[in-house]
């Protein structure tokens, strides 16, 4: 039988295998592909032109794995645990089971004689435009990828662009129904195809192709990959509790009023949020003292009620600063290829018009502490321990990327990091400071985000059902892209007339789903809504907003988070020591029931508590479906029912489904 992809006539193979000390070596003219065990049951693969690069991904340090590699003639292999790579003469690897030989994934040529399964063009200076292409398969499903609004659980068939954007979030990490987990470890700006004929990889401009690859079952996988990138610290218990924030409360006195009113209530509350415009100029990081006087004394109270005081403090840094132009001299702000050294504009305090901002740099040390010793200055030493890390993209306007240069290098090969180095600016400073519990709410992410205390959150989205269910699916993807600590604005961002009864229902429902989130929280800009400005504070968002019915619910709702945190700190925990996140898939506990791989719209928090959200208007029941190989129990009705089964459950107004597996004896009632 002829090879699949067959060489040209009389073209002679010049390859050439080496065994490096356990790792495995394929030269052939100027390419080179190197692959090394990196971890149990898990290969690194590197490929470039005439030499590699340590490069610019997520990987720590290697961890000990031995591997097995047999160079015979033509081919060769490398072992590692259940994981095994077959090279052909012509370079293109094939991934295997290692006990059973069965494919996982294999490199696919993207013609039969040029180019092969790794096409690189030159787009100068020794970038290329960067193409992987693997083999696709019928049958599978896609999973991770990180957050995005499309609305689907699978991934399979779609093209996504691998850049940041506000609410889409590129964590280049895909969980496969075959086995196996990738990470395309190159934080490039590209997109990724995951379609019918193939799956292609690509980065727009880079200096070598780079990916990790492990297999297993769901929960090895995860453990796998956050072994490598870095596993999440635990969760303080303070921030498995409530967290309470509209757009934006204007002054000190405001935002006390709101918490003593949650205290008189006797209403559990554990954070509450000073969002942007409290600054004297963007990018000096302090309060404005006339609507701020006493900082210090306004933690102090909120201390008393127990309740912690979170700050938005953003990368962006206005003309009008303070910090501008000694960042600018010192080389702390991403520099521009061509024009001013500015990447944005925006309304900032005193300006008639919106004013050109730049953003820092976090890709350099330097600059990663400049920015810290502000925050400790402003913020820390008052106090102020939470922070906000919002608009990290960075959310540069317009989304020019090959305009940018970094510490780390050009924009298009290094961009999609900045998420994750701006969290480490705060990480590292605060446990510089003696601090060991950091929890930083971010707008964006990427591979390893979860090793520097990064809670992300889904951004700004709509204030609808519609957006509810994606959050459903969109969650569940972040969770398998190995960041644990998730949350959305409950009853979305974009509007909400609190008066309406329909948004009513909304945020009914968003919050019942919300107290199953890894983290808790409000937050949005009801209506009325005014432009964008320092003026803008948008409507009422507390709890009690809604009116008397609604508040009955919610304060409910509220309490039965307080009795299952305990609950939700055990799953924190193994989150931290394991790497399984707290909320996943149906499959991801249950991959042998087939049915539970077609189910995007239930989950389960940890392994004892199912999850079936409401996301339409007026549904006061829902088909779940309960997985086989355990019993469920209703926590209200006491009825107890065996997996493997579809049953209609009742889902009124004050609750949504949620099961109990095994008898677990959670206090949901």
């Amino acid at each position: 039988m002829p090879p699949l992809f067959p060489q040209p006539p009389d073209e002679v193979s010049t390859a050439h295998f080496t065994d490096n000390s356990g790792a495995l070596t394929w030269r052939c003219e100027h390419e080179v592909v190197h692959i090394e065990p990196w971890g149990p049951d898990a290969l690194r693969v590197r490929a470039g032109l005439d030499g590699l690069t340590e490069g610019h991904g997520a990987l720590s340090e290697r961890p000990q794995a031995e591997a097995t590699v047999k160079i015979d003639g033509e081919s060769a292999s490398i072992t590692v645990g259940g994981l095994a790579a077959e090279v052909d003469a012509v370079g293109n690897i094939r991934f295997v089971r290692a006990d059973t030989g069965d494919e996982l994934l294999c490199e696919q040529p993207i013609h039969f004689w040029w180019p092969g399964s790794r096409n690189y063009t030159a787009t100068g200076n020794g970038y290329h435009y960067i193409e992987q292409s693997f083999a696709a398969y019928e049958d599978e499903q896609l999973f991770g990828l990180g957050q995005h609004t499309h609305g689907r659980l699978d991934q399979k068939g779609i093209v996504l662009d691998l850049v940041q954007r506000n609410a889409e979030v590129s964590i280049p990490f895909v969980v496969s129904s075959r086995g196996y987990g990738l990470l395309w470890n190159n934080p490039a700006v590209g997109r990724v195809e995951l379609g019918v004929t193939a799956t292609r990889w690509v980065a727009n401009s880079a200096r070598q192709i780079d990916y990790w690859i492990t297999t297993g079952t769901p929960a090895q996988i995860a453990s796998r990959y956050a072994g490598v990138t870095g596993h999440a610290p635990m969760l303080p218990e303070w921030a498995a509790g409530f967290w309470q924030s509209k757009l934006r409360y204007r002054t000190q006195e405001e935002l006390l009023e709101v918490a003593r009113e949650y205290h008189r209530r006797g209403l559990p509350l554990s954070v509450i949020v000073v969002d942007f415009f409290h600054w004297t100029q963007l990018g000096d990081w302090r309060f404005e003292p006339s609507e701020w006087p006493d900082p210090g004394a306004m933690v102090e109270e909120l201390k008393a009620m127990g309740v912690r005081l979170m700050v938005s403090v953003w990368p962006s840094v206005s003309l009008m600063s303070s910090n501008y132009q000694p960042m600018l001299q010192a080389g702390y702000l991403i520099a521009s290829e061509r024009g001013a050294p500015v990447h944005a504009d925006w309304p900032d305090r005193h300006a008639p018009v919106r004013l050109p901002v730049a953003f820092y740099d976090p890709t350099n040390p330097l600059a990663r502490r400049y920015f810290w010793n502000q925050l400790r200055a402003n913020y820390y030493e008052t106090g102020i321990k939470v922070f906000w890390l919002d608009a990290c993209e960075p959310e540069i306007k317009p989304g020019h990327v090959d305009n940018l240069r970094l510490f780390a290098g050009p924009g298009p090969e290094v961009l999609n990091r900045y998420p994750a180095d701006h969290a480490r600016s705060v990480y590292e400073g605060m446990h510089e400071a003696g601090e060991t519990e950091v929890v930083s709410l971010t707008r964006s992410a990427w591979a390893g985000s979860q090793r520097w205390g990064a809670a992300l959150w889904s951004g700004d989205i709509p204030a609808t059902f519609e957006s509810l269910a994606a959050q459903v699916r969109a969650g569940l993807n972040v969770a398998l892209s190995g960041i644990p600590w998730w949350t959305t604005d409950i009853g979305g961002f974009h509007g909400g007339n609190t008066a309406d009864p329909v948004y009513r229902e909304v945020i009914v429902r968003w919050f019942e789903y919300g107290v199953w989130c890894p983290l808790f929280r409000l937050h949005g800009d009801r209506e009325p809504r005014i432009p964008l400005s320092q003026a803008m504070s948008g409507g009422p968002n507390e709890v009690w907003s809604y009116g008397d019915e609604v508040y009955e619910i919610l304060s409910g709702v509220l309490r039965l988070r307080e009795r299952i945190k305990p609950y939700v700190l055990e799953q924190m925990a193994v989150a931290a020591d394991e790497g399984i996140p707290p909320m996943r898939p149906l499959w991801f506990d249950f991959p042998g029931d087939k049915e539970a791989w077609a189910i995007d719209d239930e989950y389960c928090f940890g392994p004892s508590v199912l999850v079936a959200p409401v996301t339409k208007l007026g549904a006061r029941s829902r088909r779940v479906y309960l997985p086989a190989g355990a019993t469920w129990t209703d926590p209200w009705s006491g009825e107890t029912l065996k997996g493997g089964t579809w049953v209609e459950a009742a889902a009124p107004l004050e609750r949504i489904p949620v099961y109990l597996r095994d008898g677990a004896p959670l206090p949901l009632r």
